[in-house]
């Protein structure tokens, strides 16, 4: 049986624990409507004819995959979590690159376009436009953080 993907949401967010980086975690998730699904990380191919779409509910308890990126921290520390997907100019599906990091925003976007970059290049291809979803957090004191970011893929053909 193949499972193919026919359309796909991203979403991100972050979110703080004063109990645990795990508790953090999971108010992102939740934050990020995605809180309530069972998720199974899959790698980075978009197939093709794949449609974005805005996100949407799904039933609680679901099996739900999706490129996942997350980072986890602590009091005082700056955290970014991102994804970063574009389609192929041959109109041949596409890619997604995730990164997450003890830094900024604007520098997890730097290494996800250089992630991006080398997918081209090692498959002898173009990108239409590269979109990203990054999350930062600078984490107050007394409290665990998380940031995440994904690609969610919602409906199967």
């Amino acid at each position: 049986m193949e499972l193919v993907p026919s359309k796909f949401f991203i979403t991100h967010s972050s979110a703080v624990s004063r109990t645990s980086d795990l508790n953090a975690f999971d108010k992102a998730l939740i934050k990020a409507g995605i809180g309530e699904q069972n998720l199974v990380s899959v790698s980075s191919v978009i197939p093709i004819g794949a449609e974005e779409i805005e996100p949407c509910e799904m039933s609680m308890g679901a099996v739900t995959h999706c490129v996942l990126a997350q980072m986890r921290g602590t009091e005082g520390e700056t955290i970014a979590a991102g994804i970063a997907y574009a389609y192929r100019k041959d109109g041949k599906g596409g890619y997604v690159a995730e990164g997450h990091i003890h830094g900024s925003a604007e520098s997890l976007k730097e290494i996800l376009s250089w992630k991006m970059d080398e997918m081209a290049k090692i498959r002898d291809l173009e990108f239409e436009d590269i979109q990203y979803a990054i999350s930062e957090l600078k984490i107050p004191m007394d409290n665990y953080g998380c940031c995440i970011a994904a690609l969610v893929f919602t409906e199967y053909r």
